[in-house]
Order: C-alpha cells, then sequence, then structure tokens
C-alpha cells in the first residue's frame, strides 16, 4: 500500500517574487526618503521637496521594472536558448543523453544499473524536463519571468516610495528630514525583518542590515543636500 506524503514548505520557493518584492521596497524607501531628506536639508520649499519625492517614486519604479525585465529578460534568453540546444542534442544523439544522465546519477551515488534504471524511466516520461532539471539546473522554481519581476518591482517600489512621501506631506516643515529619517527606518526594520522571516533567516540580522544602509544613505544625502544649499 502507498502511503500519503506530506511535502514539507521550502523557503527557496518564495525566492523569485520575494527578492523582487524586498528589493523593490527597500529601493522604494531608502532612495525616496534620501531624496526628500537631502532636498529638506537645503532649505527648500515643502512643495520643492514633494515635487524632488514624487519625481524620484516616478522615475525611481520605471527604473526597477525596466532594470529588473531587461535583466530577467536575459536570463529567460539564456535559458531558452540551452532548452533549444537540448532538445536538439535529444533528437541527435537520444542514446547519448540518456547515457549522461545515467552518468549524472552515478555521480550522485547510485549504482550504474539503478542509475539507467532511473534515467531510462525519467527520458520515457520527459526527457527534455529530465535534462532541464538535471544537467541545466532549471525547474519550475528557477524560471525566469520578466513580467512578474518588472511588476513586482514597481509596485514594491511605489509602495515603498510612499511612505516618506505621506511623512513629508504632514511633517512640519522644520522637521520633515527628521520626520521622514525616523519613519523610514522603522519601516525598514519592519521590513528586513519580515523579509528574513519569509526566506528562513535570523530576523535581527535582516532587520540591522536593511537599516544600517538606510541610515548610511539617508546620512551622505542631507550632508550633501546641506553642503550644495549652502552654496546654492
Amino acid at each position: 500500500m502507498i502511503q500519503s506524503w506530506h511535502a514539507e514548505p521550502h523557503f527557496i520557493s518564495r525566492v523569485g517574487w520575494l527578492r523582487a518584492s524586498v528589493l523593490g521596497a527597500n529601493d522604494g524607501i531608502v532612495s525616496t526618503a534620501s531624496l526628500v531628506v537631502g532636498v529638506a536639508a537645503a532649505e527648500a520649499a515643502r512643495g520643492q521637496v514633494l515635487l524632488a519625492g514624487i519625481a524620484g517614486l516616478v522615475a525611481g519604479a520605471m527604473s526597477m521594472a525596466a532594470g529588473e525585465y531587461v535583466s530577467v529578460s536575459s536570463q529567460a534568453d539564456a535559458e531558452a536558448a540551452d532548452l533549444k540546444r537540448e532538445r536538439l542534442e535529444l533528437d541527435r544523439n537520444p542514446e547519448n543523453e540518456l547515457q549522461e544522465l545515467a552518468q549524472m546519477y552515478v555521480g550522485r551515488g547510485l549504482d550504474e544499473a539503478l542509475a539507467r534504471n532511473v534515467a531510462e524511466q525519467l527520458t520515457a516520461h520527459d526527457a527534455l524536463g529530465a535534462h532541464a532539471r538535471d544537467e541545466l539546473g532549471l525547474s519550475e522554481i528557477h524560471v525566469a519571468r520578466p513580467i512578474q519581476a518588472a511588476l513586482a518591482s514597481a509596485l514594491a517600489f511605489a509602495i515603498g516610495a510612499a511612505l516618506p512621501l505621506g511623512v513629508a506631506i504632514v511633517a512640519p516643515r522644520a522637521f520633515i528630514g527628521a520626520f521622514v529619517t525616523g519613519t523610514s527606518l522603522g519601516a525598514l526594520v519592519l521590513l528586513g525583518g519580515m523579509a528574513a522571516r519569509a526566506g528562513g533567516a535570523r530576523v535581527t540580522t535582516g532587520a540591522v542590515r536593511v537599516a544600517l544602509w538606510g541610515a548610511i544613505a539617508m546620512g551622505l544625502t542631507a550632508l550633501v543636500g546641506r553642503a550644495v544649499g549652502a552654496v546654492l
């Protein structure tokens, strides 16, 4: 009798959307908050601060989307080329490809007879899928999805950027920089902790790592804004 089995959840299945979403939200908060803090440090009017922040939100979201799409599309092109080459090899030299697959399993610890048997059964079921998974390292989890990555990055960036912009709208003019810095760092700590938890890593490490680099970015931009504002 075949017993039922239970597949425990693995964090690697989240890597695609998690990477794009966390990267987008983190960049949205850090870049927009830094921009707002820098312009505010130059003693600009609230309208100028908000204009800079809105421009940063739109430009950043589009840049994230374009960057992710181009990057992941290049990965998808490489994957498609490898699969096409593998399909041709399967058509031209099926026995060689079968032997190649069997030798991979031998290298992983199976004896030759069992490796050959496994290779034959997998080839009969889905030859290209077997080679894509075991020779090329491609699977449903790792297949590149350019549009998904682009949309996730742009949306996450816009959501992240909305936080410092919203704070800049309601904060007293004299304290825009302080309010935006404080709330943005708090959001980065929360974001870093949530991302670490979703990925199975230590929450404290993820939170500190994200907040630290955010603080550095905002601090440096504020210094530059103040220096440039003094000159202009």
